[in-house]
């Protein structure tokens, strides 16, 4: 008889316990990343009354009498499905669509976490506003031409956006060229004057027979200068170009031959360039040194007033025998600069977050580069993680080690700016489970109280 008081005391327990976590899932229906939990239960040891017993010839075998002393908590079980995604429209906002947290530090120790309501504090760190928390991921690096790169592969470290940093101004070193030169135009005589090459150039369109193209500069201050190219046709597939450049001294240009051999000729400011019969770029020659192979590039060198140094630019005319750069086809004239690499000073003045969580920032001079990256973790086991409240996890035993890298990859989940996961707790399963388990707790107290009245009818014997 005192079997069954202490089984309904375990039961009163047991779904005190789980009515405590129901109330926890329902105390975080609104709180971002939140993951829900469940309770599971399982009998406790049962107190044989007599074992049992194998089939003989004359009798059936008899199963063993058993009775049971009550339930225990099995596990309770975290549920690491997705949240839904809310959109909040905030820059710094990132949900994660897929596997993976987010690493937070504190000192030595990380924490993840599928809230990313993230915030910049006023050093420029990106921060779990909720607990003042940094971020973890990769900062942009450096090169040696000042062309910023992020490396994965290094430790994580706290994410820093620099905003309104200065930009200093990068010196132009390579401009492309691409498009077309009208091939159905007539031939410029060899002994045509300046003023008439001038004519055939920028003349009305039925004498012309050339193409100007322009495209600023920058000089390593930062001071905007425009870079001008004349084409004109000096025979079948041949085409000749003249380099000026703006408030520029000494111009002169080169090319590269086969084997790194270069003759410079001083003063000289126009090359050549070969096309084949059917319109592709074929060769760049500056009259000493001719290319016709690979890529095939044009070095114009200049200097400007007040500077010693001098600057050296790299045409990017095309590659032999494709249509990748400057063509000659019988249709209009389209050449142009497509684009070239130098800008003066700017400020960051905005970010935005992609996919793979890599923070580009927007400079006011036009650049965009890379800031930073989001780390992401995932874990052989996320639901043997401990909590450790303000939605924040830890490692243990049976989570498995932390696999850091980049979102997207390795199984890990995209990263969604502008969004928050919401809570995965389901209102109807927890109110179901809410009237189940008030049931389970009542049903349990009868057990006790007729189990007392049981009792109280034994000692009641006596009289």
């Amino acid at each position: 008889m005192m079997r069954s008081l202490y089984s309904g005391v375990s039961g009163l327990k047991n779904h005190q316990i789980r009515m405590d976590v129901i109330g926890h899932n329902v105390s975080n229906v609104n709180t971002h990343g939140y993951k829900a939990e469940r309770v599971n239960f399982m009998d406790l040891l049962s107190q044989e009354l007599s074992g049992a017993s194998e089939p003989k010839e004359n009798i059936g075998g008899i199963n063993p009498k058993q009775v049971g002393l009550g339930a225990l908590v099995a596990s309770i079980d975290k549920i690491m499905t997705q949240g839904s995604l809310q959109n909040t429209g905030k820059n710094t906002d990132v949900a994660i669509s897929g596997e993976g947290f987010f690493i937070i530090r504190d000192g030595d120790k990380h924490f993840y976490t599928r809230a990313g309501f993230f915030d910049i504090d006023k050093d420029g760190y990106y921060v779990h506003p909720g607990t003042g928390l940094r971020v973890q991921g990769w900062n942009a690096r450096t090169d040696e031409n000042g062309n910023a790169y992020i490396n994965t592969a290094t430790s994580i470290e706290d994410i820093r956006i620099p905003l309104y940093q200065k930009k200093p101004a990068k010196a132009t070193t390579e401009i492309v060229y691409q498009s077309n030169l009208n091939q159905a135009v007539d031939i410029v005589p060899p002994d045509a004057t300046e003023e008439q090459i001038r004519e055939f150039i920028e003349g009305p369109p039925e004498k012309r027979r050339g193409h100007v193209t322009t495209i600023n500069i920058y000089d390593p201050e930062g001071n905007k200068r425009e870079l001008r190219l004349e084409f004109y046709k000096i025979g079948e597939n041949l085409w000749r170009s003249r380099v000026h450049i703006d408030n520029a001294e000494n111009i002169t240009v080169n090319v590269v031959g086969p084997g790194g051999i270069d003759t410079n000729i001083p003063g000289n400011n126009q090359f050549d360039i070969g096309f084949t019969s059917d319109g592709k770029i074929a060769s760049v020659t500056d009259g000493a040194d001719t290319l016709n192979s690979g890529d095939l590039d044009v070095f114009v060198t200049f200097r400007i007033p007040g500077n010693p140094e001098p600057q050296t630019i790299r045409l990017k005319m095309g590659e032999a025998g494709t249509v990748k750069g400057i063509t000659q086809f019988a249709s209009e004239f389209t050449t142009r600069a497509k684009e070239q690499d130098g800008y003066p000073m700017g400020y960051l003045e905005a970010f935005t977050i992609d996919n793979t969580g890599t923070i580009i920032g927007t400079y006011t001079n036009g650049v965009k580069e890379p800031l930073a990256k989001i780390a992401l973790a995932i874990f052989t086991n996320p639901a043997g993680l401990n909590k450790e409240g303000e939605t924040k996890f830890s490692y243990s035993m049976n989570s498995g080690e932390p696999n850091i890298g980049e979102a997207g990859s390795g199984g890990r989940g995209k990263i969604l700016a502008g969004l928050l996961e919401m809570s995965n707790v389901d209102l109807t399963d927890q109110f179901t489970d809410m009237i189940v388990t008030q049931r389970g707790f009542q049903a349990n107290s009868r057990t006790i109280t007729t189990t007392d009245q049981m009792i109280q009818e034994v000692l009641g014997l006596k009289r």
